[in-house]
């Protein structure tokens, strides 16, 4: 017995002809057609109980056909497919109530689930409000893990939920959280970012929550906080793992009673912001140091996401590469286009830097380079000149040397590398024994916590500072690790 009727709208047969056979094997009713004419008559006459469509058809851009879809079956869920898998794409499906977008190609067990779920999902969920209708587009790549973060802000943006982003510098934390700001319910209020890194740490609760006069030396008048700021906006705690502990518990507060009150102040203030979080550290590791709150964090880790790396997604550098040239047209500079050689050793590159260290050898071949197209020779001298730059990537090139003469096989990272790899070619045939990230860490956090207490010979509160731990953590190490501390004289 058919579970539901489904409309399916694509000009390409073959899309048409593996829905209709999948879905009618899932046992729904399904009816397919190439254009949005007879998408929009169907709809109009009340068939269907979902709606899978392609966003370009022959006659007309789905998206401007949604918006009369939602006026007339404004509870009928509508499925979006998209080959042009831009940010864009998932937020206009979002603004124009689609209940899922999905960049093609798809998944067919993961679109069975997802009809599934719409079928079955609670009527009358409002879509959300449109939102700006700017075209440039604040997040480039196409590849599956930018479509995941594309699908997961286009989710949040009705929201009010707090997010932790986390990924390593450059990989655009900040901009993520300016398209939560932008695209969301909060875009008409102010968008506040503050680097925890950039204050110093006794001016952090000045800093956010603001003071009043006299409440320390300098004090001379009141002073409003960030929170005052973003009042009915966004609030964006960069580097949120460099916190002191004292604005830590203030902030928890925040979040847990809505209010807080200013450096010398008695009264509550009230207080309506969203908070959005960033860190390219693990803060699991620092509660397990004792420099950040346990609490906080599942206050703050309400909705994580995680940004991948330059180089988990090397096959977004092209459209990044063509959109950066695109700005620095902008700004007065030549455009420049790359040949094949050069595009594809900048795919191998590694990106210590992410895709910040991207744009900015962009702006550097678009400042200094005469020649219109940039070549693969040109790409290699420049990739040199790079501190953290990695080995040739045609193989042939001799190592580089990092910031202090060694190469890059002695660093710490390659001697972790090759201790790994020489360890599980032991293990050919099977995986090694469980609790190997532990037996490596104690491996490495041995030597380091013995270099710094020789450094500072054996002043373990010291030492503590310098590794950037708490005290007591470094006590428990050192007789967890087994550690002998001698104490030397000058």
């Amino acid at each position: 017995m058919p579970n539901g009727h489904i409309i399916v709208a694509d000009d390409d047969a073959a899309i048409r002809t593996v829905l209709n056979q999948a879905l009618s094997r899932a046992g729904y009713e399904v009816r397919t057609t190439s254009n949005c004419s007879t998408l929009w008559r169907w709809v109009a006459q009340g068939e269907g109980d979902l709606v899978i469509t392609d966003v370009m058809m022959p006659d007309e851009n789905v998206f401007d056909l949604l918006p009369r879809i939602k006026r007339v079956r404004p509870e009928l869920p509508i499925i979006v497919m998209s080959a042009q898998n831009t940010f864009m794409t998932a937020i206009r499906a979002s603004e124009r109530g689609a209940y899922e977008y999905l960049p093609k190609p798809f998944d067919l067990k993961e679109l069975i689930a997802i009809v599934g779920r719409a079928l079955s999902r609670p009527r009358g969920t409002p879509a959300p409000g449109a939102g700006p209708e700017n075209e440039d587009i604040p997040l480039v790549g196409r590849s599956p893990a930018m479509q995941e973060i594309y699908r997961a802000l286009a989710r949040l943006m009705p929201t009010d939920l707090t997010v932790m982003i986390t990924g390593e510098s450059g990989t655009g934390k900040e901009l993520v959280a300016r398209a939560l700001h932008d695209y969301g319910r909060r875009r008409t209020g102010p968008f506040v970012p503050v680097n925890m890194a950039a204050i110093p740490r006794d001016l952090i609760e000045s800093e956010l929550f603001g003071h009043e006069k006299g409440a320390f030396t300098g004090a001379l008048s009141r002073s409003a906080g960030r929170f005052e700021q973003a009042e009915g906006g966004t609030l964006f705690l960069d580097e949120i793992g460099d916190m002191p502990m004292e604005a830590q518990t203030r902030l928890l507060r925040v979040l847990q009673q809505g209010e807080y009150t200013t450096v010398g102040g008695r009264v509550p203030i009230k207080t309506n912001v969203r908070i959005i979080a960033a860190t390219n550290k693990d803060l699991r590791v620092s509660i397990q140091q004792g420099i950040f709150r346990e609490d906080l964090f599942f206050r703050l880790n309400v909705v994580p996401l995680r940004l991948p790396a330059l180089r988990e997604r090397s096959e977004d550098v092209p459209d990044l590469i063509r959109h950066f040239f695109v700005l620095v047209e902008r700004e007065g500079l030549t455009r420049k286009t790359l040949d094949a050689d050069a595009m594809e050793r900048l795919k191998r590159y590694r990106w210590p830097g992410n895709v910040r260290e991207l744009e900015n050898l962009v702006r550097r071949l678009a400042a200094l380079y005469p020649q219109e197209t940039i070549t693969g020779p040109v790409i290699e001298a420049e990739l040199d000149t790079l501190p953290l730059a990695q080995p040739s990537a045609n193989g042939n090139g001799a190592a580089r040397k990092n910031a202090n003469g060694a190469s890059d096989s002695e660093t710490l990272s390659g001697a972790v590398e090759r201790h790994l790899a020489d360890y599980f070619s032991g293990y050919r045939d099977t995986l090694p024994p469980p609790g190997l990230y532990h037996r490596i860490l104690r491996e490495i956090e041995g030597p380091l916590i013995g270099a710094a207490l020789a450094a500072t010979r054996g002043n373990q509160i010291r030492a503590a500072e310098l590794l950037g731990v708490n005290r007591n953590t470094l006590r428990k190490k050192v007789r967890d690790l087994d550690l002998q501390v001698f104490r030397t004289s000058r």
